[in-house]
């Protein structure tokens, strides 16, 4: 990552979270990946951090950082582990929910130990029948006297398990998107329940397991935000996540880009280096500027964020799109390069392929963030 236009506040934490990827997490992240074990542990030191609140406020016991300090973050934590990165982007994207939506008495409630990393959140919006078309989803939540009752499951949940913290979409009203609203739910509330962790391509450091409500009784204090605001929470939550993922893949595919310059400096064919060879040198110049175009994309995408740009879901959008598309291609690309070598396990280069190919699916596929960037091309001609 270049750190020639960040501030030096910036550039101190790039470099502290950098510090932590390569000492606690980048010289496990095979082990994980192979074990399927997923570090609590190692999360909690990051919480040391400031890592499990990154946008969540001082005053409630976060870091209180805007989004683009927070790419810089999960760009920099991907260079370890890419899936890692990608679950504490989901983790603080559920936080801010809490932050933001939720009253006095559920930030008080939730959001210490959320930041600390003592219980661990999962954000539920994805259903078995319910993925692109979110307002679709079928889970439900009916009064019952002073209390909600939940029914219905949530399909392909980060973290879900383990976590402690759920925040759930469910319909309490109409068809469509002003039918929907957000509930947090207790791990240990009765009729939760889950599914077997998946076997999956790729994140296999994260757990992924169905999220079963059997009529998940919930007091009213539970209910986020007001009702019917559902989709609007989960819909500016996701614009943040997709930038998180967005980095995600930066970061993967940057370190794919640096083993993949080590190891042509390292090896010779036809009697010279092969970091000598043009044909070699013009691609690892294409991949390089690659991501830094995505990069730049990202951050201006940050910024309009954390502006409140009524632009900023276009163009979070417009960077989750490019840069996981370009953060795959390029790691792919680092794999070629190496030959044999990247197909093999320990060399780290096909553990990040598989890492990265899911980005371009979650937090919104590609193929919807093209509608939504031509969306915004074309609502000014009806």
């Amino acid at each position: 990552m270049t750190t020639t236009l960040l501030t030096e506040d910036q550039q101190a934490l790039v470099e502290t979270t950098l510090d932590f990827a390569q000492d606690h997490i980048a010289p496990h992240a095979l082990d994980w990946d192979r074990d399927k074990h997923f570090p609590v542990d190692v999360l909690r030191k990051a919480a040391g951090l400031g890592l499990g609140g990154v946008y969540v406020r001082e005053t409630a016991g976060g870091s209180g950082l805007s989004r683009a300090d927070g790419v810089l973050v999960f760009e920099t934590l991907a260079s370890g582990c890419p899936a890692i990165a990608a679950y504490l982007s989901i983790h603080n994207m559920v936080a801010w929910m809490i932050d933001q939506y939720g009253d006095e008495g559920q930030r008080e409630r939730w959001l210490p130990r959320l930041c600390a990393m003592d219980d661990l959140a999962s954000y539920c919006l994805t259903e078995p029948g319910a993925g692109s078309d979110a307002a679709a989803l079928t889970t439900r939540a009916v009064r019952d006297g002073g209390h909600w009752r939940l029914t219905g499951a949530k399909q392909f949940i980060s973290g879900a398990g383990t976590s402690q913290v759920y925040v759930v979409m469910a319909r309490t009203g109409e068809d469509g998107p002003r039918g929907i609203s957000a509930f947090v739910v207790d791990k240990d509330d009765p009729g939760l329940s889950f599914g077997p962790n998946e076997r999956k391509m790729g994140w296999n450091a994260q757990p992924t397991r169905q999220v079963i409500l059997d009529g998940v009784r919930l007091p009213a204090d539970r209910l986020l935000g007001r009702e019917g605001e559902g989709f609007r929470i989960a819909m500016n939550g996701l614009n943040g996540g997709r930038l998180g993922i967005a980095a995600c893949s930066l970061g993967g595919a940057r370190s794919a880009l640096d083993r993949s310059l080590a190891h042509l400096a390292d090896r010779e064919a036809f009697g010279a280096r092969l970091l000598d060879a043009p044909a070699l040198r013009f691609r690892l110049a294409d991949m390089a500027t690659e991501l830094a175009a995505a990069r730049a994309l990202v951050q201006q995408a940050a910024q309009a964020l954390d502006r409140g740009d009524p632009g900023a879901p276009y163009l979070c959008a417009m960077a989750k799109r490019f840069a996981t598309d370009t953060g795959y291609d390029v790691a792919d690309q680092a794999l070629q390069l190496h030959g044999g070598y990247g197909y093999l396990s320990e060399y780290g280069i096909e553990k990040i392929v598989r890492d990265l190919r899911v980005h371009r699916i979650l937090e919104g596929t590609n193929e919807i963030m093209r509608v939504i960037v031509a969306r915004g091309l074309t609502e000014a001609f009806g």
